[in-house]
């Protein structure tokens, strides 16, 4: 079995009045890479007629965001044109590449009737050779994402990126990445066999499950050492986590604020772009 390093607690960082938790980067752990950041909004109820999301236009560069709605929605526009309304099941895919503005914010009709949200927005790096491509967005609801079911229907895994079972992910990474959503029910299990090459984020969004024969609480990240290649999963509760893995690049990583490049010189760079206009106008 794949030997676990460590297991870090998230740190409570509320934005405005929203309830927040990163796990990553905190002061036990920087990064998995290529995965960099994870924040975790909720879970929470807002009453009717709230101020919703906090995050309006805002540029990014040399990333990628993969957004996890549980409960709740987010109304997505960026400077390249794409525009959509995600509801909960649904996922985000935006690829920020040589720079866009975008914008995250709550539906007019979840700010006007309120509701449950819970709501985690990972970072991915860009190999240095794709950080300058081309920006890409692609939102899509519950229904349009691949399900594979094991164990009797007491394992639900959405696929997003890669392939399981024959199941291809509902995205095409920039880069190889395998990534998925599983929900399961108290008891259910699975096995899964990974690279020891390759570098493994697992994240429990919701419950209590086993790996490895650790126990591992809700709002806890999984660090794994690079031997071994199986995972052995079992749900303790009824639970969710967000499982990926992917070959770390082992490039420079240099990030400040929403950019993330591969040297000081790139981030001034990214700064005077942005400032000049260079990651396209913004309509509000």
């Amino acid at each position: 079995m794949r030997a676990i390093k460590k297991i870090h607690n998230s740190e409570y960082r509320p934005i405005a009045d929203l309830i927040t938790y990163s796990p990553m980067p905190t002061r036990s752990i920087e990064m998995i890479d290529p995965f960099l950041f994870l924040n975790h909004h909720g879970y929470q109820t807002y009453p009717a007629n709230n101020r919703g999301l906090p995050f309006g236009p805002h540029p990014h560069r040399g990333m990628e965001t993969v957004t996890f709605i549980l409960e709740g929605d987010i109304m997505h526009k960026d400077s390249s044109g794409h525009e959509s309304v995600i509801g909960p099941g649904g996922v985000q895919y935006m690829t920020a590449g040589k720079g866009l503005i975008h914008a995250e914010v709550s539906s007019d009709q979840f700010k006007k009737s309120g509701g449950d949200l819970e709501i985690l927005q990972l970072w991915l790096n860009l190999p240095a050779s794709k950080k300058m491509m081309s920006p890409n967005y692609i939102g899509l609801q519950k229904e349009e994402i691949p399900v594979l079911e094991l164990d009797d229907s007491k394992i639900k895994i959405q696929q997003l990126f890669g392939e399981w079972n024959g199941v291809k992910g509902a995205f095409e990474g920039t880069f190889p990445i395998q990534m998925s959503t599983i929900y399961l029910a108290k008891g259910g299990a699975f096995e899964k066999e990974i690279p020891a090459s390759e570098n493994i984020f697992f994240y429990v969004v919701r419950g209590k499950v086993s790996v490895n024969e650790k126990e591992v609480d809700f709002r806890h990240l999984v660090e794994f050492e690079n031997h071994g290649e199986r995972l052995q999963v079992e749900a303790l509760e009824e639970s969710v986590i967000i499982l990926g893995h992917a070959l770390p690049f082992n490039e420079p990583v240099v990030a400040q604020g929403p950019f993330v490049m591969n040297s000081e010189a790139q981030i001034r760079e990214a700064y005077e772009d942005y400032q000049n206009g260079k990651f396209g106008s913004w309509n509000g």
